[in-house]
């Protein structure tokens, strides 16, 4: 089955826009300490959308850093709607800054694709001076996608339009770890993606991956199960005394979307487009469809409510206080449940986390949120590397030492890496120590890597003395001796002491040092 004829008005860098500034200006919009958009000068310059707020900051001179709002963003997008809707009916949201409308109808009227989209263009100007992108296709994937490059494309072809695009332009939040998963697995394009066997990509990627494939394949992205729900989901208030603040009407919206999920969930369904409506005390009618990527919960119905709400209010559209709030779902779907991870778990929670410690990297600085990452090297503490939740995480050193006489890199076992088990505590900072044999003579060790005595007692940071009951060493290691000022030589033991204990010793310069302490 053919997807319907879309028409996607896109409007590049909105949230920039929303915010006051033009594509001339070095702007980056940033949310919890990333950015998420920025203007075609600050991209000139290198800043790009994930990155770290210092990291563009870096790159772009004279940077000017907006907070993230989407209230803000729907606010300034309802007078691109409004204008869209005047060359054809039922626009929906889409997100602030792009909206879909259907052209069987205006496409016929106005004379031809072609000519709908230089009118939707030349309407959404002269409205609000908004330079928007406009493109048709089946269905709304390829429709924004083509809208993007400002095209139309012929009706049967948009799987031809798609096929080389890579599978990195399916950047739904939830399907990061899809895209990620096809891309090592050698599906790069969507075309590739559109080749493999249905039955296979819904085995191995569940719901998710076979919508994706939908999408890579030009067809509908709904599936056809999804139907207009029956009149008795619509729910609806009545203000009494009626609501001039955004914050009244959003207040009773929200309670209004918990009872519409409630409603839905007791009956299978989730709603994937829903219509927002309102009345007013001087008799005026409003009315948007909002559609979502993925079913709507409670949190989304409200806050698509509150977006909305502020937008009528804001631009004039509502001359007296709202009377009568409406939330209808315009397309539900049966609920089937939630997309296990690959190996395990819930597919979402790794996205919840991810919010959580960017929220309280948000509240702390970048520096308080770590993770650590083996890499090489041959100390325990140089295989680890903290680095701030969000980073690149790329190991210190690599575990790839040695390059053969081909040019390519061998996988091999650090020189001098001590075996494992690994020790469970690593100091930050090594304990001086102190060691010597059964006459009370310090243990060192020759330029020749051998042991002056053998080690009998122990002394730790300045404590009573142990005995030793077992020990392995000496291990000695000369790192980086063509390069004088970095160049370090030393020697490691392993040592067991009465108490139970094990250490890892390391003597260097005449000084020893206990570096790490085994369970």
């Amino acid at each position: 089955m053919t997807p319907a004829r879309t028409l996607v008005v896109w409007c590049p860098d909105w949230p920039v826009v929303a915010s006051g500034h033009t594509a001339d200006d070095p702007v980056a919009v940033v949310a919890a300490n990333r950015v998420v958009a920025c203007s075609a000068a600050a991209r000139a310059d290198g800043v790009q959308r994930g990155q770290r707020r210092r990291q563009a900051e870096g790159r772009c001179l004279g940077l000017v850093v907006v907070g993230h709002d989407p209230g803000r963003d729907a606010r300034a997008f309802e007078p691109v709607v409004a204008a869209v809707e005047r060359c054809g009916p039922a626009a929906e949201i889409l997100r602030p800054g792009v909206c879909a409308i259907p052209t069987r109808g205006p496409s016929r009227y106005h004379g031809g694709d072609d000519a709908l989209v230089s009118l939707v263009r030349d309407t959404v100007r002269d409205a609000g001076g908004v330079d928007a992108r406009v493109g048709v296709a089946d269905g709304r994937f390829a429709a924004e996608r083509a809208a993007r490059l400002g095209r139309v494309i012929p009706e049967g072809r948009s799987a031809v339009f798609l096929a080389s695009m890579p599978v990195s332009v399916l950047a739904r939040p939830e399907w990061l770890e899809l895209v990620d998963v096809l891309q090592r697995l050698g599906v790069a394009t969507l075309g590739a993606l559109a080749a493999l066997p249905r039955e296979a990509v819904l085995a191995r990627f569940g719901a998710d991956g076979h919508l994706a494939q939908r999408l890579a394949q030009g067809r509908d992205e709904r599936p056809l199960s999804a139907r207009v729900p029956p009149p008795d989901l619509v729910v609806s208030a009545e203000l009494d005394p009626p609501a001039e603040r955004v914050e009244t009407a959003a207040f009773v919206a929200r309670s209004l979307a918990t009872q519409l999920h409630d409603e839905l969930g007791t009956r299978g369904l989730v709603c994937t487009r829903v219509r927002i409506e309102a009345e007013t005390e001087h008799g005026e009618s409003l009315s948007r469809l909002w559609r979502h990527d993925g079913a709507l919960t409670a949190a989304a119905l409200a806050e698509r409510a509150r977006w909305q709400l502020d937008g009528w209010i804001a631009t004039g559209a509502t001359t007296a206080g709202i009377t009568l709030l409406r939330l209808a779902p315009d397309e539900v779907r049966p609920d089937t449940g939630r997309q296990l991870g690959f190996w395990g778990g819930d597919a979402a929670a790794g996205a919840r986390a991810s919010r959580a410690l960017a929220r309280v990297q948000g509240l702390l600085g970048p520096d308080a949120v770590t993770t650590a990452v083996l890499g090489g090297g041959r100390d325990p503490l140089d295989q680890v590397r903290l680095i701030p939740w969000g980073d690149e995480r790329a190991p210190a050193r690599p575990e790839v030492m040695t390059i053969s006489g081909w040019g390519r890199p061998e996988r091999t076992v650090w020189p001098g890496r001590l075996p494992p088990p690994s020790p469970a505590t690593v100091h930050a900072e090594p304990l001086p120590a102190d060691v010597v044999d059964r006459d009370g003579h310090v243990v060192a060790v020759t330029g020749r890597g051998l042991a002056t005595g053998e080690p009998a007692r122990i002394a730790i940071a300045g404590g009573a003395w142990v005995d030793v009951t077992a020990w392995a060493g000496p291990w000695p290691v000369d790192e980086r001796w063509w390069d004088p000022p970095a160049r370090r030589r030393r020697a490691r033991w392993q040592v067991v002491t009465a108490d139970g204990a094990a250490h890892m010793l390391a003597i260097a310069g005449g000084r020893w040092l206990v570096e790490a302490t085994y369970d």
